[in-house]
């Protein structure tokens, strides 16, 4: 094992500047997307502290050892090397590659963001791209500008190039510049998952990803629920552990109604019981029973609108959960609706003591997400005004704009007067809505499935105009050919 010294993590890219610079590019006139790979990335980089490996001569092939006359130079049947260029395997090898890529990089007017890790813009020319690892996403208004960067990279890498931008971070995308919008898709991956944990499709179509417990209203008591279902064996454990991690990705980029029920499942995946195991097959059925998911961003103001919502002692040992609904719009009273940029689906860690309370930890937890959103389209060039969230809680909406002054707890307090501090930094602008139009409510508690089918539509684009988008395109490149 290596064991180096100094700090190995490297600034990348993560799923929202991802997700906000798409934004951007369909937002902006004239731009476009392209992306570009470097080869060979990790390979060849000066070190300053050379590394040093034991090799075992049984494990070296005979040409190999005969070529470099290794025989002589073995002591006690192993060959000593020492490792002074980058290589695969060493842990300091991505952060000195990347550090090596912002030298060169800098010599040609491009710049890291020093507050938005893993994004990078030039000194004047209208060009930004985000970098994961080895992968450019690059957004451009004027192809010459886009063939600058290709040229300088390529000064120094092998490079592939694709002009059309229709894949990044294994999400695939489909531009249509004429109506400035992008639909983000991973066709075949529910597929691909689905038989790796050889589960087939069930026999009776499932639209509810997790079960749903009908509330009684009216009644003056509302009972918690305590699991006597027996703890399950380690590989089912496994089982279910890995079915959250493989789906969260999904969750993560295109499918937000997966969030809310991988939650729920991973909070008991520590100590999961045939109970859990369940409620895992039944995410599984919901995911086989649906259409490939669509997530589509429409151009806009680029101006950042948060939907908060809590969910009152719904969770076991008297948790509350919190849902953010996080989008792009126009700079409205009231934000028009766009695909999401993020979704929170969060047990809060305290336990409240009034539902004002839950709403206001909910609304601390999405302020504090706002606060590094707005960071990264100040940064990006988009001006932000007061963040518009909206809330359902009258109550909460009243406490965080002096309306109301309540008896509270100490941790209470806190989050109040951190909220109230905000909004007259004009970071903020809190309004009431009802329930029915907070889209947030969907990642605070489990639904019947008629209103998963609903919510669905809602947030998620029908399969089918992704297919139109693709089908006028292959009609156009055949007139192209023709």
């Amino acid at each position: 094992r290596i064991k180096y010294p100094g700090d190995v993590g490297t600034p990348t890219t993560d799923m929202l500047l991802f997700k906000i610079l798409l934004n951007s590019v369909v937002s902006t006139p004239g731009a476009k997307f392209m992306t570009i790979d470097i080869s060979n990335f990790y390979l060849n980089t000066p070190m300053k502290r050379f590394e040093y490996v034991k090799l075992a001569l049984s494990d070296i092939p005979e040409e190999v050892i005969t070529e470099y006359n290794l025989h002589e130079k073995a002591v006690d049947g192993h060959v000593y090397v020492e490792v002074r260029k980058g290589m695969y395997g060493l842990p300091q090898a991505g952060l000195l590659a990347n550090q090596l890529l912002e030298k060169r990089l800098n010599k040609h007017g491009y710049h890291q963001s020093k507050l938005v890790p893993g994004l990078w813009t030039h000194e004047w020319r209208p060009i930004q791209f985000t970098l994961v690892v080895d992968d450019f996403g690059v957004k451009y208004v004027g192809k010459e500008h886009a063939k600058h960067l290709q040229s300088v990279i390529s000064k120094y890498y092998p490079v592939t190039t694709e002009w059309s931008g229709d894949r990044y971070i294994g999400i695939q995308l489909e531009w249509d510049y004429k109506k400035r919008q992008v639909h983000l898709s991973m066709p075949g991956y529910a597929k691909k998952a689905l038989k790796q944990f050889q589960h087939d499709a069930p026999a009776k179509r499932q639209d509810s990803p997790f079960p749903y417990a009908k509330p009684i209203y009216g009644a003056k008591q509302q009972f918690a629920k305590h699991s006597t279902s027996p703890p399950v064996d380690s590989k089912a454990k496994k089982f279910i552990q890995q079915v959250c991690g493989k789906f969260l990705y999904l969750g993560r980029a295109v499918d937000s109604t997966l969030l809310m029920p991988i939650s729920a499942i991973a909070s008991q995946q520590a100590n999961p019981t045939e109970e859990t195991l369940a409620h895992t097959k039944q995410l599984l059925d919901y995911i086989a029973s649906q259409e490939e998911a669509v997530l589509t961003y429409t151009a806009s103001d680029m101006i950042l609108a948060v939907h908060s919502d809590a969910s009152y002692l719904n969770e076991s040992n008297a948790r509350s959960r919190a849902g953010g609904h996080f989008f792009l719009s126009t700079n409205n009273d009231i934000p028009r609706n766009n695909g999401a940029i993020l979704n929170i689906a969060h047990i809060i860690k305290h336990v409240m003591s009034s539902a004002t309370e839950a709403e206001l930890a909910a609304l601390y937890i999405m302020a504090r997400e706002a606060v590094y959103i707005r960071i990264i389209l100040e940064e990006m060039g988009h001006k932000q005004p007061p963040t518009p969230m909206q809330t359902d809680n009258a109550m909460a909406e009243g406490v965080i704009n002096s309306k109301v002054q309540p008896k509270r707890t100490k941790a209470m307090d806190m989050r109040f007067h951190w909220l109230r501090d905000r909004e007259c930094q004009e970071q903020f602008r809190f309004y009431w809505r009802p329930g029915k139009s907070n889209y947030a409510d969907y990642w605070t508690k489990h639904h019947a499935a008629k209103h998963h089918k609903h919510v669905r539509r809602e947030f998620l684009t029908p399969f089918i105009v992704l297919e139109m988008v693709q089908q006028k395109k292959a009609q156009q490149r055949a007139m192209q050919n023709k």
